[in-house]
């Protein structure tokens, strides 16, 4: 089992299939996400990976958390979610996973937390009918109506569809398919929707339900190349020695 990745929902877009049509998808940038810790059998009873991406302020960081990274020698993060692996597919800390750690085709879980819709009502929350526009009905059109019994049990069962809060829970999307990964900019293109506003952090997971093709094993590691400095040819070499010599 590999580990997930988090990313930050940069909102939606389209593009088009070699055959013409047109693609909903939703754009999710895989900022900076490191492994802070590991978490082991032999010491913490089961294996993970906990996560952080997105640079943080230090001064907005508390003592305890700036120690916690500290020790693993990297950046305070926004966002820190901990991943079940299995032991063989543990990263090094330190870490930073590629957008190319998914492959376009496979299947994945997107979790998080949908837009809150505030106190609603019976009819939004729940899709419910409402009342009739005539016939006695008076101020009470989009009420839910009756909600208990008689006497006998006298009460109001727990969990009955009523008017209340809305949104702002945790869900997960399944079976989503990555469409294209931009590995220059970070980018996993997912078809369709998921839940959350632009600017919220997401986690993506192979599908439980399978990933419907292969993925790479334990995960792909953003690599940081540095460019060495060109060296002087020849030439320019003689004539800045004659030039010296001058």
């Amino acid at each position: 089992m590999r580990s997930g990745a988090i990313a930050k929902k940069l909102g939606m877009s389209r593009i088009f299939a070699d055959d013409g049509r047109s693609v909903p998808v939703t754009v999710l940038h895989v900022d900076n996400c490191q492994v802070v810790a590991q978490r082991k059998v032999e010491s913490d009873g089961y294996s993970a990976l906990q996560l952080g991406a997105g640079a943080a302020k230090v001064k907005r960081t508390s003592k305890a958390m700036r120690g916690h990274f500290a020790k693993s020698k990297v950046e305070p993060k926004r966002k820190l979610v901990e991943f079940r692996v299995s032991e063989d597919c543990l990263l090094d800390v330190g870490a930073e996973l590629s957008a190319s750690h998914f492959v376009p085709g496979q299947k994945v879980d997107v979790a998080g937390i949908t837009i809150g819709k505030g106190f609603a009502g019976a009819m939004k929350r729940h899709n419910f009918g409402g009342l009739r526009a005539s016939h006695g009905v008076s101020i009470s059109h989009r009420s839910h109506g009756s909600t208990g019994q008689c006497q006998d049990p006298g009460k109001v069962f727990k969990g009955k569809k009523m008017a209340g809060h809305m949104g702002a829970k945790r869900r997960t999307q399944q079976n989503l398919e990555v469409v294209r990964v931009d590995e220059n900019r970070n980018l996993v293109l997912v078809r369709g929707s998921i839940p959350g506003s632009k600017g919220m952090w997401v986690e993506i997971r192979d599908a439980v339900k399978g990933t419907g093709v292969d993925v790479p094993t334990p995960g792909v590691v953003r690599e940081n190349k540095v460019e060495a400095a060109p060296a002087e040819a020849p030439a320019e070499v003689e004539a800045n020695e004659k030039d010296a010599g001058q």
